[in-house]
Order: structure tokens, then sequence, then C-alpha cells
């Protein structure tokens, strides 16, 4: 009888690691949570000029560049990462927030979310983030010194790729884990997570890779991703940095909340851009 229930534990648990290991993709991202939604920056006032980018690997990415009034971008450009769930649409705030603080911005669906063709992969949104950076360089003609990489929980992880790679006038990280298996193993401390997780988003070890100014902002009250995970981005990045502590759960706390932070964000922007 004992040795039958050991064994049920034990396939159970085969089981679970089979389920993380090969279904993977559909635990990290979450591209149909609504989204059929649609508003544009039209439904805030704002002007904008729908984009259809083409990315190396032959996916279509919809996305939007919101202009700042008579001059494009007087201050520089923001390119938007945005979280896990619903799209582009979903975003219309911080639009409204960068568009007041004299940005442009430049924001994406990945593939497989919104509009965009595809199915998402850590391989695939890092795709697609190279198309927004040609994109913001070529097409628009922004230097890369008056860019600003913002990423939103799983779009820090592509933001701090880009920076990485391309060293931009700033990077925030808002709301942004260390690394996937490091979520996992916060989610199933029973689980070798380290060793299944194939989807990784390396954030913290990316860090020592990136030298542009950096901001990260991070709620103690995050119910998502914990508030040391913040804390040790932070931690481990070179100077410049700042960090910026708002209130909030994952889904409900965010920098435009309050003007406060807003002004915080505002400051270290300035610093940051030429």
């Amino acid at each position: 009888m004992l040795w039958s229930a050991l064994q049920i534990v034990l396939l159970v648990y085969l089981g679970l690691m089979a389920l993380i290991y090969f279904k993977q993709a559909s635990l990290v991202f979450l591209p149909e949570i609504d989204r059929a939604f649609r508003a544009s920056p039209a439904a805030i006032g704002l002007p904008f000029t729908p984009l259809k980018l083409l990315t190396s690997d032959g996916e279509t990415l919809d996305g939007w560049f919101v202009p700042t009034g008579t001059k494009p971008g007087a201050r520089g450009l923001v390119v938007f990462f945005h979280g896990n769930a619903g799209n582009i649409a979903h975003r219309l705030d911080y639009l409204r927030m960068f568009h007041d603080l004299g940005l442009a911005t430049l924001i994406i669906d990945y593939r497989g979310y919104g509009l965009s063709s595809g199915s998402p992969s850590e391989q695939g949104t890092y795709l697609d983030a190279e198309a927004a950076w040609r994109h913001a360089t070529q097409a628009l003609g922004f230097p890369a010194e008056r860019i600003v990489l913002f990423g939103e929980s799983l779009g820090g992880g592509v933001a701090a790729r880009m920076a990485a790679k391309n060293r931009p006038g700033a990077l925030v990280l808002a709301s942004t884990f260390t690394s996937v298996p490091d979520m996992g193993a916060d989610l199933y401390p029973l689980l070798p997570i380290r060793w299944l997780a194939h989807i990784r988003y390396d954030n913290l070890e990316r860090l020592s890779q990136i030298d542009c100014p950096l901001l990260v902002i991070h709620s103690r009250n995050d119910d998502i991703i914990p508030y040391r995970h913040g804390r040790r981005l932070f931690d481990a990045a070179r100077q410049p940095k700042q960090f910026l502590e708002i209130e909030g759960g994952h889904n409900d706390g965010f920098v435009f909340g309050r003007e406060a932070w807003i002004r915080q964000l505002d400051g270290f922007l300035r610093q940051a851009l030429p």
C-alpha cells in the first residue's frame, strides 16, 4: 500500500515536471487575455501613426508611434515593451504620461499578442524588439542616446536585452523579475525549476552588460513579482541608477498613478537624456 502511494506521488511529480518543461511557453506567455480589446490613442485625444513592422524572421507586428505636438519627440523617444497579459490598447495611460512629459512613444505588440502575427517565444520577443529599435533609429531617425527603453514586467526582460545590445539613453525596468527560473522557483519551490526552465529572460545576469542610466520601479505590495526581485536588480546594476518605490499590486500599481512618482521618473529622464 505504501509503495503504491509512493509510486503515485512519483508519477504525479514527474508529470508536473514534464508539463512545466514541454508546456512552458503557455505558462509564461499569456497572449490570449483580452486579445480582441481595441482602443487607440485617439480615444484619449492623442495623435498617432499606426505601424506594421516586419521582423527579420517574417512576422508582422502591430504598433503605434505617438508624437509630441508640433515637434515629434522633442525630448526623446520611449520604446515601450509591455507586460504579459493584454495588448497595446491596455497601455493608453502610459502613452498619456509620456506625451505629457514631452516624450514621443513607440509601442508594439509582441508576436502572438494583439493584432501581431505569430506565436510568442523568448527569442521571438527579442526579434520583435530589434524590429522596433530599427524603426526607431532608422525610420524615425532617433539617435540611440535619445531613446529610453521602458520595460513593464515581462517587457523588462525584452528591454534589458535590447539595452545590453544597443546602448540607449536610459533603461527603465518597472515591476520586473530577476529571471524566469527565479520566478518559477518562487512559485514551485519543490520542483527543480532552474533545471527545467528553457525560457530564461535572465535580467539579473544581463545587468552586468548594461552601462546606461537605469531606473528600477517596484512596489512592496506587488502580488505577482516580489519586491525583492526589483531590489536585487537595482543592487546588481552599475551606476548611474535610481530606485522608485511605488505602491499597489502588480496589476494596479503603476508609475502614472501618482504625480510624485511621475515627477521622480521625469527627474531621472532629465538627467539621463542629453
